[in-house]
């Protein structure tokens, strides 16, 4: 058992081994330019005003040589499975808010896990059974191809629920400023400066493209590619179209805030009827059973006594 271990545990080392100094090999591509960084992924989602803490972090990460690794595994990746696995990954990425993280860079560790994974199973597992040791093996791998998507998708999510509960407030703001006699776009660098992240970081990102010469329509189109949620996506599409057609901004935005306040009403009445639901399984599993031995445990200890006795 221990030589077969050990013959696994080598072929997995030479593969990976063999695999790194092929992906060490590869050239480098050209770096991309900045106009196509901010196209794909907008800057840094920090406040203007942290004094660029994320790009010192940046700079002094302690894994330089392990991020460019996993840079050049995968370009090897993306270019074998398609652009289609690259542009699902940089969409996950936009939404969960990382910005200063590539596609390939993400490819890449998740070769990586896939192959370290199980070799740091095989040595733990010394000793152990071999049905063992296989069931470590297949959960190790796809435990390392696996979980940084499920990780980045549960982190996007998150995000954007919190985007979505954000936007009312926004619109809120928007028909106190507008009604003001503050335009439309100076009322967004209204709310950016005002909201805190995550959707305050977005907000900053349309005013940085409305200033680098997008018109606000297109900036906040560009928004919705980089964050679809259901709240954002009824603001966005009514300003839109209330550009276009020379409708009154300030109509646009209380018709808006209103269609806002009654699907967070809608939003808060599905959560109750869901509640009852969700509470049926802590309660037969959970409580119910803690509940019967209280109860019953103290008359059913009688009984076997009174039997026993009899």
């Amino acid at each position: 058992m221990t030589v077969l271990l050990l013959v696994l545990a080598l072929a997995l080392i030479g593969a990976t081994t063999a695999l790194l100094a092929r992906a060490a090999g590869q050239r480098r591509r050209e770096a991309v330019a900045v106009v196509a960084e901010i196209g794909r992924y907008g800057f840094s989602s920090r406040h203007p005003h942290d004094g660029g803490r994320g790009s010192t972090a940046a700079r002094t990460s302690l894994l330089p040589r392990f991020d460019l690794l996993a840079e050049q595994l995968g370009g090897i990746v993306s270019r074998r499975a398609g652009p289609e696995a690259a542009a699902e990954v940089a969409g996950l990425l936009r939404s969960a808010g990382i910005y200063r993280t590539s596609a390939r860079k993400v490819l890449g560790y998740r070769v990586l896990l896939t192959l370290g994974l199980p070799v740091l199973w095989l040595v733990a597992a010394q000793g152990q059974s071999p049905l063992s040791v296989a069931i470590g093996l297949v959960f190790t791998v796809a435990l390392g191809w696996a979980g940084p998507i499920a990780y980045l998708r549960r982190r996007a999510r998150t995000r954007l629920d919190a985007i979505d509960n954000q936007v009312p407030d926004m619109i809120d703001l928007l028909v106190i400023t507008i009604e003001a006699g503050v335009g439309f776009t100076a009322s967004l660098q209204i709310a950016a400066e005002r909201f805190a992240a995550p959707l305050g970081d977005e907000l900053r990102v349309v005013v940085a493209e409305h200033e680098m010469g997008l018109t606000i329509e297109e900036a906040l189109e560009h928004l919705l590619e980089r964050v679809d949620t259901p709240a954002l996506r009824a603001f966005i599409r009514a300003v839109v179209q209330g550009q276009r057609l020379g409708v009154s901004i300030g109509r646009i935005m209380r018709d808006v805030a209103d269609e806002m306040r009654k699907r967070r009403r809608q939003k808060a009445e599905e959560r109750a009827h869901k509640a009852p639901t969700k509470m049926m399984f802590p309660l037969v599993l959970l409580i119910f059973p803690a509940l019967f031995v209280v109860l019953l445990g103290p008359a059913i200890v009688s009984i076997v006594k009174t039997l026993h006795g009899s």
